[in-house]
Formats: structure tokens, sequence, C-alpha cells
């Protein structure tokens, strides 16, 4: 995995592509960079919750353009987690690395990070049959984590 994003980077980036550095843009991507070791996935309207008990007034459809941008840039990656919500997590690896994958148990739905790879001879054997250029994967795993499957 390649260094984590920092928040000093985010004029730089958004400078290169002609974008501004906002209050919004800057407050998000430091609720993304303060929770990113305890492995937050948050969609937007979790954001704005966060954003609203921090005091600011951010409209959440400011929030939406703003994860929607951030994601377009690399600095944060959309995941989805097959319950109708878009959820976001800051970006750890370049567009050509392996990010992780995710362990979702069904029962509480709560979402455990995996971090190794167990695809990579799959992916260059699909890449040479069928001539095609692979830049990542995504994986979910559906289950039942401990805690649930002991109160069964």
């Amino acid at each position: 995995m390649s260094e984590k994003f920092e928040l000093g980077n985010l004029r730089e980036v958004l400078s290169k592509n002609n974008y501004k550095m906002t209050p919004q843009r800057t407050e998000i991507v430091r609720i993304f960079c303060e929770n990113s070791d305890s492995h937050h996935h948050l969609s937007a309207e979790e954001l704005y919750d966060i954003l609203i008990g921090k005091g600011f007034d951010f409209g959440l459809a400011t929030v939406y353009r703003s994860v929607e941008l951030l994601n377009s840039l690399g600095i944060l990656s959309r995941v989805d987690f097959g319950d109708g919500r878009a959820r976001y997590e800051l970006n750890t690896a370049g567009p050509q690395e392996h990010n992780h994958h995710h362990l979702i148990c069904l029962n509480c739905k709560k979402v455990i990070e995996f971090e190794e790879d167990l695809l990579d001879d799959l992916e260059k054997s699909i890449a040479k049959k069928s001539d095609f250029q692979i830049v990542n994967h995504e994986v979910k795993f559906l289950g039942y984590c401990s805690e649930c499957r002991s109160k069964l």
C-alpha cells in the first residue's frame, strides 16, 4: 500500500485539477484523515451529521458534490456494501495498486477490512486471456462476524 493521503496534499491535488480549496472540502477530508485508522466508511448523510455536530453549516447537497469531486480526484474511494448507500473512505492506494477488500456481516452490518490480496494471479490470467488491462478490482465477502455467530 502506498503512503496514506495527508490533508496537506489537498491544496496541491485540487490546484493541479483546477479546483479551489474550500472550507467544505477541507473539513470533509479532515474527517476522513482523522478517522482513517478506524476504517470508517462514511456516507454523505453520515458526513453531513458529523459536520452539523461540529457546528458547520454546510448543506447536504454541498456534501454530496464534495465527496463525488474528491472521489473523482482519487482522494476518496467510493464503496458499495449493498445497503443502498454509497460510502466513501480515504484512498490509501494509487490507481495501479490494490486497495483492500471488505468482509461484511449480514447480521450486524459491520465492515471489516481485509488487506491481503489473493487475486493477483487470477487478475493476470484474466487480463492475458481477455486482452484487457485491469487496473484494480473490488471484492466483498458476505457472511457473519464472530460476535454474531456466537449469538446464534
